[in-house]
């Protein structure tokens, strides 16, 4: 690091901004009568014929243990539904239901106009600049990762 005297306030930063990103997106997400979690899985479902649930899981910010709960309480809310794969026994598909679908076919874009505000005053290179930033740190990040400084997924769950 070349200044380490900065770092502490860009970390300060960082976490001031996703946990402040997170309450915005969920002040929305909460009007459907969802978590950020459900929300994820329904969107990330959306447009799709079902994915396994190994593929759901890699394909949403949701920890494995956590997954199996937020699956249950959409099933229970008519959004989900589970199926058997017809290539795996042992394996189940998770689709939306038609209500799912329609809740995602109306959310969707609404919730990607509610966020797109928080954008309004960013050029395109000013967010083209923050997206190559953000992935630069996400790299530098799982390259520490693999280099064995290790976080167990139970260690950080919303």
């Amino acid at each position: 690091m070349k200044n380490p005297d900065t770092f502490p306030t860009v970390l300060r930063e960082l976490l001031r901004t996703h946990q402040a990103f997170l309450s915005y997106a969920a002040s929305h997400v909460q009007k459907l009568n969802l978590t950020l979690p459900q929300f994820d899985v329904i969107i990330t479902l959306g447009g799709t014929s079902g994915l396994p649930y190994k593929t759901l899981g890699e394909k949403t910010l949701i920890t494995k243990g956590t997954l199996t709960g937020v699956i249950n309480r959409l099933e229970d809310k008519g959004l989900i539904q589970r199926v058997a794969s017809k290539t795996d026994g042992r394996s189940q598909i998770i689709r939306l239901t038609e209500a799912g679908n329609a809740l995602f076919k109306c959310a969707f874009p609404e919730h990607l106009t509610f966020i797109g505000r928080l954008f309004d005053d960013y050029s395109p290179e000013d967010i083209a600049t923050l997206e190559a930033d953000l992935v630069r740190l996400h790299k530098a990040v799982s390259t520490a990762r693999g280099a064995g400084e290790t976080l167990n997924d139970d260690e950080y769950e919303e």
